[in-house]
């Protein structure tokens, strides 16, 4: 795809990237491959145009098809999410989140969501981020014996610190919350509730996994990569009355639409990345399809089996399997050997995926107990079931033989012939 160049360095890196793509397995459960209609309108003209403002209300002029296209992506976000309304300007998660902080509290107010340490996101609390220096973060855990949602220690906190955002969203979970019973929870306390669904958003496109706007959730934020298979970005989708995002809106909840957009533009980003929003336009039609909810089945499919497959071969699993696209390992107690090493022996046979913490994990945060697996990526491949038996043999291969390398140079060479039966969507 890449004909004669002048930056010779980038583009023969962008070349060995591709090769990496194409002759490994990415087991990431945060990372997909795109459509090359995705990449195509990513790499279009729409990026060298600025459009500050929305739809209609844009401060520089030359806006008619940026308009179009950005509606195109709202008007699909709201109907595969049944939402009432969708901001598909944030460039990622993280400033999703930041903007609905914005939008709702005051420096000082409380949010309760789940620890970094027990599966949640460095942006719901992390002393290290921006936003935990502004805002006051109480964090709840998951129960230690059934590695699930703590919801009696989740309302006890509501109870005593009367937050303003009850937050619900995670990043090594893999169980599908009680949304009713954390909306009983958030409603009795007057919180807005509010779920970050960046991992499992494809997984709710696809119908394979509750959307929490449907169980009394006024606001989802989420990526527009992971399971929804598109553009790296972010989306905020909301229930409430929409009305003119620029001007001033009291803070209630039948207003948070508004807030939100204000909250986005001109309150925490400036110039949205047009390209990248008509490539998530794509990506929303694509989810909009009915193979997409063939292949969200699949995921799930996917990963209950390699859950299975790693158990049969002793590895512990957090929560006992998984209900998502996700699986954790608890490697010390599986195999003796911290996380990053399986990591990055793994990594050496073309197999991907990234160390994590566990909950309560006894090691530290650089050096993790846990590693994390999911199933999006392989799958958009056109991996199946009868493949992950395979899958499970080579991982529980790899870390027994992690000092071998002739035994490790064979385990490469049997995921890069799988691999190359089974092309990039790109390459299609």
């Amino acid at each position: 795809m890449i004909g004669e160049v002048s930056d010779r360095q980038v583009f023969d890196l962008i070349k060995a990237e591709a090769k990496r793509q194409r002759d490994g397995l990415e087991l990431i459960p945060s990372e997909n491959y795109v459509s090359r209609e995705v990449l195509m309108a990513m790499g279009s003209v729409f990026t060298n145009k600025y459009s500050e403002g929305y739809p209609g209300h844009r401060y520089y002029g030359g806006q008619e098809f940026t308009d179009q296209v950005e509606t195109l992506a709202i008007e699909r976000a709201k109907a595969l999410f049944h939402a009432d309304h969708a901001n598909v300007q944030p460039h990622s998660g993280a400033q999703a989140n930041n903007a609905v902080y914005n939008a709702w509290l005051e420096p000082g107010d409380v949010v309760l969501g789940l620890s970094l340490d027990y599966g949640g996101h460095l942006t719901h609390g992390s002393p290290v981020t921006q936003s935990a220096k502004i805002y006051h973060f109480v964090n709840y855990t998951v129960d230690p014996d059934t590695g699930l949602f703590d919801y009696d220690q989740i309302e006890q906190l509501a109870r005593e610190y009367h937050p303003k955002i009850l937050l619900v969203g995670y990043s090594a979970y893999s169980h599908i919350p009680d949304f009713d019973r954390l909306a009983e929870i958030g409603n009795r306390y007057g919180c807005l509730l509010m779920a970050d669904m960046a991992h499992v958003a494809g997984l709710i496109a696809g119908g394979v996994h509750p959307n929490p706007l449907e169980h009394g959730f006024h606001v989802m934020t989420t990526t527009t990569h992971k399971t929804l298979r598109g553009p790296r970005g972010g989306m905020i989708l909301s229930m409430g009355k929409v009305g003119n995002p620029l001007k001033r809106t009291a803070k209630t909840i039948e207003n948070i639409p508004t807030l939100i957009d204000r909250s986005v533009f001109p309150g925490t980003q400036g110039g949205p990345l047009m390209h990248v929003i008509a490539a998530k336009a794509v990506a929303l039609h694509e989810a909009m399809q009915p193979e997409f909810k063939t292949y969200a089945q699949q995921v799930i499919n996917n990963a209950s089996r390699l859950a299975d497959e790693l158990q049969q071969r002793q590895f512990s699993l957090v929560g006992g399997g998984t209900e998502n696209h996700l699986i954790l390992i608890d490697m010390i107690k599986s195999r003796g050997v911290h996380g990053g090493i399986a990591e990055t022996v793994l990594d050496r046979i073309g197999l991907t995926a990234n160390k994590n913490v566990i909950p309560n994990d006894p090691e530290p945060a650089f050096r993790p107990s846990g590693l994390r697996f999911g199933t999006p990526a392989i799958t958009t491949r056109g991996l199946v079931e009868a493949d992950m038996p395979q899958i499970a043999s080579w991982i529980d291969q790899a870390i027994a033989s992690r000092h071998d390398e002739a035994k490790l140079n064979e385990l490469h060479n049997q995921v890069i012939a799988l691999a190359r039966q089974h092309p990039l969507p790109s390459d299609l």
